[in-house]
């Protein structure tokens, strides 16, 4: 039976994560580092590759709500939660480094928070192998896009770097947990079409 409670607590995280501020547990990575030395033009480059981690995180709430919402086992529910606590975390970190170098979230995060919770939803509906193995999958690939940013962060804005570089171990963790959980491997059609939509939000979100 559908779980109209557990839709309205979908709805009610979906406005916290889109227009209200995300608070963290943890410490922000490199808060202890000074900020300095970035030229104007280094600054504008960090901004906009954070506001694509930004985006990148409020696609994964919404993700892991989604499939949370639909779920079956408890199991494979309470590891879609643990999850999204933890990406809330990311949240506040990028958003926080964002004003930091007076820089924007994106505009498109409210399309990209439908879409990606309507997708979360329907890999839950498929049952719990395939939940997990999106996720898993969804993980690796978010992995592989934080190492890209390291790349083209500037050499000189250690606090973004230190932010990417905690937020990619714990990418890699949620899906080595996803697929210890039971998580199936997804085809690799699949993977291709996760990563179009991903390099359409991130085209995307770094100039919108």
């Amino acid at each position: 039976m559908f779980d109209i409670d557990r839709l309205i607590i979908s709805f009610d995280r979906g406005l916290r994560t889109l227009f209200g501020p995300a608070a963290s547990a943890r410490p922000m990575p490199g808060d202890d580092i000074p900020d300095n030395g970035l030229n104007a033009a280094q600054r504008r480059r960090a901004a906009a590759l954070m506001r694509v981690d930004h985006t990148g995180e409020v696609c994964a709430q919404a993700l892991y709500q989604g499939q949370a919402l639909t779920a079956r086992a408890e199991h494979a529910r309470a590891a879609l939660e643990r999850a999204a606590q933890e990406e809330t975390e990311h949240l506040a970190w990028t958003e926080h480094r964002i004003d930091e170098l007076s820089g924007r979230k994106s505009l498109l995060n409210p399309l990209f928070y439908a879409g990606s919770f309507a997708i979360g939803a329907a890999a839950g509906l498929l049952g719990d192998r395939w939940n997990l193995g999106f996720l898993a999958e969804t993980e690796r690939q978010v992995v592989a896009h934080l190492d890209e940013h390291l790349e083209k962060l500037p050499s000189d804005d250690r606090r973004s770097r230190a932010i990417v570089a905690e937020m990619r171990m714990d990418e890699n963790r949620h899906a080595t947990t996803a697929l210890e959980h039971g998580g199936a491997e997804l085809p690799p059609p699949a993977r291709a079409l996760m990563r179009i939509a991903s390099a359409v939000m991130t085209r995307t979100s770094y100039w919108i």
